[in-house]
């Protein structure tokens, strides 16, 4: 049976857990460099998926309600994708990169649960499976063409976020050719 919208964004959250919980115990610096490029290539393709996908279909599907779940869950965004651009642009061995890392997951936490415990379930109750499937299936689409660092001055409200979309996107892809990532076994 075809995943769900809040199964697809479960198991991505998952997919953060494990590139974090790797980052944390990676027994070298080469490990961490690759571990945190995992993790912003991540959180960076998920974050910009759910405004695009999820949060136009919250609007669409609770109306007042949604608009207020997405303007809490935008804040919310924001501050991960703060943390995030420094994040991603620091030496493992910086002296600021643990503390911002743990402030970092902290938020994305606080973030996670808010979604898993009263949004995703609110919005599941309205729609019907059919249309969560398809939510689940262009939020995976959607995550192809994403960009794969964060910008956080980007704009975050469709249309002109999707335009921003556009133009960093490959401009990341390119840059992430440079980068080490951890070997494909180990995701």
């Amino acid at each position: 049976m075809p995943k769900t919208l809040s199964e697809a964004i479960g198991e991505d959250h998952g997919r953060l857990n494990h590139a974090y919980e790797q980052l944390k115990k990676a027994p070298d610096l080469q490990s961490r460099v690759e571990w945190r490029n995992q993790l912003t290539w991540n959180l960076a393709r998920h974050a910009v998926s759910e405004e695009l996908t999820w949060y136009p279909a919250m609007e669409k599907w609770l109306g007042d309600e949604g608009t207020e779940m997405i303007n809490h869950d935008r804040k919310q965004h924001q501050a991960v994708k703060n943390d995030l651009y420094k994040l991603q642009n620091l030496s493992p061995d910086d002296s600021q990169f643990d503390p911002l890392l743990e402030r970092l997951i902290t938020d994305l936490h606080e973030h996670i649960d808010h979604e898993k415990y009263e949004d995703l379930p609110k919005f599941e109750k309205v729609l019907p499976r059919a249309e969560s499937e398809a939510l689940a299936r262009s939020f995976e689409r959607t995550k192809m063409f994403t960009p794969t660092r964060s910008h956080p001055s980007a704009p975050d409200k469709p249309y002109f976020e999707n335009f921003a979309v556009m133009l960093a996107a490959p401009i990341d892809k390119f840059a992430d050719l440079f980068k080490s990532f951890p070997d494909e076994s180990k995701l």
